[in-house]
């Protein structure tokens, strides 16, 4: 039963909002009422600049991979490990320290994705790095890492737990870009550097 206080830790965990803190930090407006009022870093980058979008992205990632990688250094199950990374992505999402205000969820995903396995998180990232290079358009490139995240997890984990998991993640951060995808239906969508 200890084990799986690990879960409800992991969501609190995920529950830290990078982008708030990083903005109250730097003395930076709030990032749900400034930009597209997503507290994510691509959000911060817009108007606070590299060094708390850089500083957002590595919190976001850190909060997933913290709770998948503790779990997995005390010996926990693959099913707790797996709800543990699905706890931090949806606290990210919907913060209980913040009203339940999140982010969409991408760079907490590669956290997570790196703590089932450190090729799945890169090989997620490399995707999103690649298709943002090709388009440079931040939503459309997260939207296709997440799409081929279950991909890889199937040709690179040999856990249908974790398997499972990855899926799930992807498929919520894919419904958390819906807003975007009607964008770039329309052709409304930003692009990044341009």
């Amino acid at each position: 039963m200890g084990m799986w206080l690990l879960v409800p830790m992991g969501y609190l965990m995920g529950s830290l909002s990078t982008a708030i803190m990083v903005c109250q930090f730097l003395g930076l407006p709030d990032p749900r009422e400034e930009g597209s009022n997503n507290p994510g870093a691509t959000n911060v980058l817009r108007f606070g600049g590299k060094k708390a979008a850089a500083m957002t992205l590595i919190g976001d990632l850190l909060k997933g991979l913290f709770p998948v990688l503790i779990a997995t250094l005390i010996g926990a199950s693959n099913l707790v490990i797996g709800c543990a990374g699905i706890a931090a992505f949806i606290g990210h999402l919907f913060p209980v320290f913040f009203g339940f205000q999140g982010g969409k969820g991408v760079a907490t995903a590669a956290g997570v994705f790196f703590g089932f396995y450190w090729f799945l998180g890169f090989i997620a990232v490399a995707t999103w790095l690649v298709m943002l290079k090709i388009t440079r358009v931040s939503s459309l490139s997260a939207i296709i890492a997440a799409a081929t995240a279950p991909i890889y997890a199937w040709m690179l984990l040999s856990n249908d737990i974790l398997l499972i998991s990855t899926t799930v993640i992807s498929i919520l951060c894919i419904w958390r870009h819906r807003l975007n995808i009607v964008r770039l239906v329309s052709g409304a969508e930003e692009r990044i550097g341009r």
